[in-house]
């Protein structure tokens, strides 16, 4: 009669800690996919150089191009007597103001209404206030209406119309700038729940873009 050989068996302790390597392992992986530093991807395309502007904000402060270079902006487009999806976007930007807070000045909101005959300081002083606006760092402006229609179709790249009553029918675009007053990127409204994450590592991306070098 023979005698089989019992099978060396791995013990409990080694199945186990075979799990955790391979858990970690992992995790780290999923991790630098997730969170990796956004200089490590590709930079964000420059799509265009928004063009010279001066409008009015809700405090009565003229905003220019100029006064928004060195900062990171978002900008957007709404009126306030608009019943469609100007309220969500505000709402959108009311969140990016508070998701970007420990930014300070150095990341700005724009939001620019379509009917600025009716939207002047004091109206878009009260739609601000609604929304719980930081008047130093989210700017309500109004303005000439050709030039903010110019501005928007030909600077921003942008549609705008009037449906038949003369209510304005407007992109639902988040437009994000950098420093040097260069468009950058695009999203729209419909993103939904992925459009404030878009936009935050946006801002984020180009928060650590140094400076293009200067010519002497």
């Amino acid at each position: 009669m023979t005698t089989q050989t019992p099978r060396p068996r791995i013990s409990w302790f080694i199945w186990l800690t075979l799990l955790l390597v391979a858990v970690v392992v992992l995790g780290g992986e999923l991790y630098l996919m997730k969170f990796s530093p956004r200089h490590a991807a590709k930079p964000l395309p420059v799509l265009a150089k928004v063009p010279e502007f001066s409008f009015t904000s809700q405090s009565g402060a003229t905003v220019t191009r100029e006064s928004m270079l060195g900062k990171v902006w978002v900008a957007d487009f709404i009126f306030t007597r608009c019943a469609g999806p100007c309220p969500l976007m505000t709402e959108q930007m009311r969140r990016l103001q508070n998701a970007t807070e420990s930014a300070g000045e150095g990341v700005r909101l724009v939001s620019t209404t379509v009917d600025a005959a009716y939207d002047t300081p004091p109206v878009l002083t009260k739609y601000a206030a609604k929304y719980g606006a930081n008047p130093d760092r989210w700017s309500f402006l109004t303005g000439d209406p050709a030039k903010i229609e110019n501005f928007i179709t030909k600077g921003m790249l942008l549609g705008l119309a009037k449906d038949n009553e003369g209510a304005p029918i407007h992109a639902q675009k988040f437009v994000v700038i950098d420093r040097e007053g260069r468009i950058r990127a695009y999203h729209d409204l419909e993103d939904g729940e992925t459009l404030l994450p878009k936009l935050v590592e946006d801002i984020d991306a180009l928060s650590q873009e140094k400076p293009a070098p200067t010519a002497n």
